[in-house]
C-alpha cells in the first residue's frame, strides 16, 4: 500500500490544556509523516503547538482563561453561551487566516464550532479529535435532550438557541441541529481509552474509534526524581483550572505529612499561595505545577480531580486514584474509575484527613486493585495511540487526480 500523499491539514482548538494536550502527539505524528499542519489556537498555547512542528495560526478568543476559571459561571447556560459567542467572532478571523491556503482536511476539538462550518465552506472532510467521553446510542434521549428542552424554556436558553440557529443558517448548515454541530460528527477519533467510556457497548463504532492515550514521553515538561528515602509517593493534583482548594490541600498534608515512609507531591495551581497551607513537613513538596506524567511514573497513589487527561494518565501508569471531581465530565470519569475497581471517590469540600488517608491506603494495600490496573494498562497499550490516530486521519484524505 502506498503512503498517503503529503497534505495540508488544519487543526482547530481552544486555549485549554484538556483540549489541546490530547491532540499534540497526534499532530506531532502527522508532521513526522510529512504532512503540513496548521493549528488554529489562541496565542497562549502557540508555543506548545509549535513544538510539535505544526504552524500555529493565532486567533483572538473571548473565552474565559485559566487565569479566571470562575468566569465560566455556575449554570449550564453560563457554560455554553461563551462557546457560541466565541465561535461567531472567531469565524471571520479563521476564514481570513486560511484564505488562499485552504487545507485538504479539517481536524477539530469538540469545542471548535467554526471548524465544521469552514470544512463545509471549503468542501473538505472534517474529523473530530475527541478528548473525553463520547455520546452513546440513546445519549440524546437519556441525557442531552432533556437538558436542552429545559434550557429552551428559559429566556436565556431560548435566545441562545435562536442565535445558534441563525448562525448555522447564515453559514449554510440549514439541516444541522445546534446540539449536533460537533456532538454528532461524521467521523470521530477518541483520544481516551475505551475503559473510560460509559456504555462503551452502545457507542457507534462506525463513527467513533478509540485510540487510547496519546501521551508521548513528555520529556519537554521536565523530569521528577523520587527521593531515596521515600517508601511510597502520593501525588495530589486538581488540574489547572479548579485548584482553589487550600482547605482540601491542608487535609491532604494532615493525612500524609507525618505518615512514616510517605512523600507527598502537592500541586496547588496558580490560585493558592503556599502560605495558605501553613507549616509543612519536609516530606511534602509544593509546586504551582508539576510534570504530572513524570511524577505518576514513580508514584504509588494519585489524588485527582478526574479530568480526562489525569484519569487516563493514572490508568496508563497503573496508579490507584482517589477522585475528587470538580466540574463537567470529571464526575462521570470518577464514577467510571470507581466502577473499574481502581479508585475511590471523595468530596473535596467535606473530606477529612482521616477519610483521605483511609481511601488512599485501602487502594494501595489491595492486590485486586493492582491486578485491575495492570489489566487495564495492558489493554490500553494495544489501542494504538497517536500512531493509529494518524493512520485513521490519513485514511480520510481525499484522493487526488
Amino acid at each position: 500500500m502506498n503512503a498517503p500523499r503529503p497534505a495540508h491539514i488544519a487543526m482547530f482548538s481552544i486555549a485549554a490544556p484538556g483540549h489541546v494536550h490530547p491532540s499534540l502527539e497526534v499532530i506531532r505524528e502527522l508532521v513526522a509523516r510529512g504532512h503540513r499542519v496548521s493549528y488554529a489556537i489562541p496565542a497562549s498555547f502557540a508555543d506548545r503547538v509549535a513544538e510539535t512542528g505544526a504552524t500555529p495560526v493565532v486567533y483572538d478568543s473571548t473565552l474565559p482563561t485559566e487565569d479566571d476559571p470562575d468566569a465560566w459561571g455556575t449554570e449550564l447556560i453560563d457554560n455554553i453561551e461563551p462557546f457560541l459567542a466565541d465561535a461567531i467572532q472567531a469565524l471571520p478571523q479563521l476564514a481570513a487566516a486560511f484564505e488562499g491556503d485552504e487545507p485538504d482536511l479539517v481536524l477539530h476539538d469538540i469545542t471548535a464550532y467554526p471548524a465544521p462550518v469552514l470544512a463545509l465552506r471549503w468542501g473538505v472532510p472534517a474529523v473530530a479529535l475527541w478528548p473525553n467521553l463520547v455520546p452513546w446510542e440513546g445519549y440524546h434521549d437519556e441525557v442531552s435532550g432533556p437538558m436542552a428542552e429545559e434550557l429552551k424554556k428559559t429566556e436565556r436558553g431560548g435566545a441562545y438557541y435562536a442565535r445558534f440557529r441563525a448562525w448555522l443558517d447564515e453559514n449554510g448548515l440549514h439541516d444541522t441541529d445546534p446540539d449536533h454541530l460537533v456532538g454528532r460528527p461524521r467521523r470521530g477519533i477518541v483520544l481516551i481509552p475505551a475503559a473510560l467510556q460509559p456504555h462503551a457497548d452502545r457507542v457507534d463504532t462506525s463513527v467513533f474509534t478509540f485510540v487510547g492515550a496519546c501521551q508521548g514521553d513528555r520529556a519537554d515538561q521536565g523530569q521528577w526524581h523520587r527521593p531515596e528515602e521515600a517508601e511510597r509517593v502520593l501525588l495530589v493534583s486538581l488540574g489547572s483550572s479548579y485548584t482553589k482548594h487550600p482547605a482540601f490541600y491542608r487535609e491532604c498534608v494532615r493525612a500524609f505529612g507525618e505518615l512514616p515512609g510517605w512523600h507527598t507531591v502537592l500541586q496547588i495551581g496558580r490560585h493558592v499561595d503556599r502560605e495558605e497551607l501553613g507549616e509543612l513537613p519536609a516530606t511534602v513538596e509544593v509546586h504551582p505545577w508539576v510534570p504530572q506524567l513524570a511524577v505518576l511514573r514513580r508514584a504509588d497513589a494519585f489524588i485527582t480531580h478526574a479530568g480526562a487527561g489525569g484519569s487516563q494518565e493514572g490508568l496508563a501508569t497503573a496508579t490507584p486514584m482517589v477522585c475528587v471531581p470538580q466540574a463537567v465530565d470529571q464526575f462521570g470519569n470518577a464514577d467510571m474509575l470507581v466502577g473499574l475497581g481502581v479508585a475511590r471517590r471523595l468530596d473535596s469540600t467535606t473530606a477529612t484527613a482521616e477519610q483521605v488517608r483511609k481511601a488512599v491506603l485501602d487502594l494501595v494495600d489491595d492486590p485486586e486493585v493492582a491486578r485491575r490496573l495492570a489489566e487495564i494498562r495492558e489493554a490500553m497499550a494495544h489501542e494504538g495511540g497517536a500512531g493509529r490516530a494518524a493512520t485513521l486521519i490519513e485514511s480520510e484524505l481525499l484522493p487526488t487526480g
